[in-house]
């Protein structure tokens, strides 16, 4: 039986933007889902302040994580409600600066009962960039120190997604941030990128190191530049037959 990961060795820093990249099953989403211990690892640890996240209470661990995942949760209640989910004590104030935040405030307002809209179940009413966007609000509304974010702008447009990245980088400074990412644009804005194939970290370090030393990576970023999802059978297939890879390594843990 082969493992889903092996030998993920890295570490990601408070203000640092660490973005994972990889073909579909890499075990990207895995990694996601291992922080806020949606299960646990078989072998190995993973540290947040050099404690292993196995020794916090399972509450106090999930509050000092914030996910967005790549449908996000809605539930029946208002607009404002679904935000608040993030922070239950937040002020309306601090709702609509996390969904400006989120590029969210200009389709709620003009909502006719705005941030009191009801949500349909499962916010079945709203686009897929819709509940994205405000997945992205609850999240930062939290102001949790470290914050994950699984695919977060895959259902929005170009200019939105350049204003959701714009309001992330203007708060790096107070997360550690992970993004698994298929746009080229988020990946290219990552102080550290992680290039996963078949569970194994092939490469780590910024973009431009990448392009220079990781031919997996160099494929990678040309299927995206054209549009190619990294999901697509065919794509996977080409990457795997064209690509050499080199194998580098870093040390495990997560800090706030």
């Amino acid at each position: 039986q082969r493992s889903v990961l092996d030998e993920i060795n890295f570490e990601a820093h408070p203000g640092e933007l660490v973005a994972i990249v990889g073909l579909t099953g890499a075990g990207k989403t895995t990694i996601a889902n291992l922080i806020p211990r949606f299960f646990r690892p078989e072998s190995g640890q993973i540290l947040l302040d050099g404690v292993n996240i196995n020794d916090y209470a399972l509450r106090s661990l999930r509050s000092k994580i914030a996910l967005v995942p790549q449908t996000p949760i809605l539930f029946s209640g208002t607009i404002a409600d679904n935000i608040r989910y993030g922070r239950l004590n937040a002020t309306s104030a601090e709702i609509e600066s996390a969904a400006k935040s989120a590029h969210a405030h200009e389709f709620i307002r003009r909502l006719p009962q705005g941030y009191e809209t009801l949500v349909a179940e499962a916010g079945a009413t709203f686009s897929g960039g819709e509940r994205q966007r405000l997945g992205i609000a609850r999240a930062l509304l939290k102001e949790a120190p470290i914050l994950i974010l699984d695919e977060p702008t895959s259902a929005v447009d170009a200019l939105s997604e350049q204003a959701v990245f714009d309001a992330l980088r203007r708060v790096r400074s107070n997360h550690t941030t992970l993004v698994i990412a298929h746009r080229l644009s988020t990946i290219r804005d990552a102080d550290r990128i992680l290039v996963l194939q078949k569970g194994r970290v092939e490469a780590q370090g910024p973009h431009s190191a990448l392009l220079a030393s990781s031919a997996l990576y160099r494929q990678m970023c040309a299927r995206l530049s054209v549009g190619v999802s990294l999901d697509e059978q065919e794509s996977v297939d080409e990457l795997l037959r064209d690509s050499s890879t080199a194998c580098t390594s870093a040390t495990t843990g997560v800090t706030k």
